[in-house]
């Protein structure tokens, strides 16, 4: 997966941070058309100066603004440096990743580049600032950004106790609203590739979500007591390299079950 062209006025820059939770690295999404106008950034990614300039370069070497899904590392490392760089505000949902009071993202924050208008959506669930950035242009389709809400492969985990399994399922039928009602094509995820199927995508997550906590329920049925005795039952067929990240699911899923 290389750098790419993904619409007219949206661009993808993919940061040299591979591994088993951030599959080929973290995507940058560049957002405007930059022979215009200064682009939206979104996650500028990890704290590296060869990719925050590789993202100044794509970006028409201005930016107006950087926007931020959710607090985690590598989606946010990057951001004050490339906004030092460029002289912009970083915007996101928790003030302490924004750079100031006024750049604290709300939902149904509205920004316009160019052709294009991007809305934050308030989708908590992989954490409890996690948004989702949708995309329209009366030139193209519309588009989802999700952060860690949706992946190109796989599915995400609940980052228990700051994620919220409640909260993702409400965030997930409001997703799918929104792919229903703005005709989205494609939900461009925080890491991996394009979906290119963002409802079938976006039930399978709803669906997989509920087996997951048959699968938990059987395993409480069965004995487990803990939330490790829970993973090594459930998760037996998946990398025990992600049994850390798999714990802090089940972890929310035990939290949901009780609730």
């Amino acid at each position: 997966m290389n750098d790419e062209l993904i619409a007219p006025g949206v661009q993808r820059v993919l940061a040299p941070n591979p591994g088993p939770m951030t599959l080929d690295g973290t995507n940058t999404w560049v957002l405007g058309d930059v022979a215009h106008q200064a682009p939206v950034v979104v996650d500028p990614g990890p704290l590296d100066e060869d990719h925050l300039r590789r993202v100044l370069e794509a970006s028409g070497l201005r930016i107006s603004a950087i926007w931020i899904t959710h607090r985690h590392h590598d989606h946010t490392d990057g951001a004050r440096r490339l906004a030092e760089l460029a002289s912009c505000p970083v915007m996101a949902v928790d003030p302490e990743v924004a750079t100031g009071r006024d750049q604290v993202l709300s939902d149904g924050h509205r920004t316009v580049v160019g052709d294009l208008e991007i809305v934050a959506i308030a989708t908590p669930g992989h954490t409890s600032d996690s948004a989702s950035f949708l995309v329209r242009s009366p030139a193209g389709p519309a588009l989802l950004l999700t952060g860690d809400m949706v992946l190109g492969r796989g599915t995400t985990v609940i980052t228990y106790p700051d994620g919220d399994l409640g909260a993702y399922l409400e965030s997930l039928e409001l997703m799918i609203k929104l792919v229903d009602d703005h005709q989205v094509v494609e939900i461009l995820p925080g890491h991996g590739d394009r979906v290119r199927d963002p409802g079938s995508v976006l039930r399978y997550y709803r669906k997989h979500r509920q087996q997951r906590l048959d699968q938990v329920r059987r395993a409480l049925a069965d004995g487990a007591r803990s939330a490790a005795e829970v993973v090594r039952i459930v998760y037996a067929d998946v990398d025990p390299a992600v049994w850390p990240a798999a714990e802090q699911s089940v972890r929310a899923q035990l939290d949901y079950l009780n609730s």
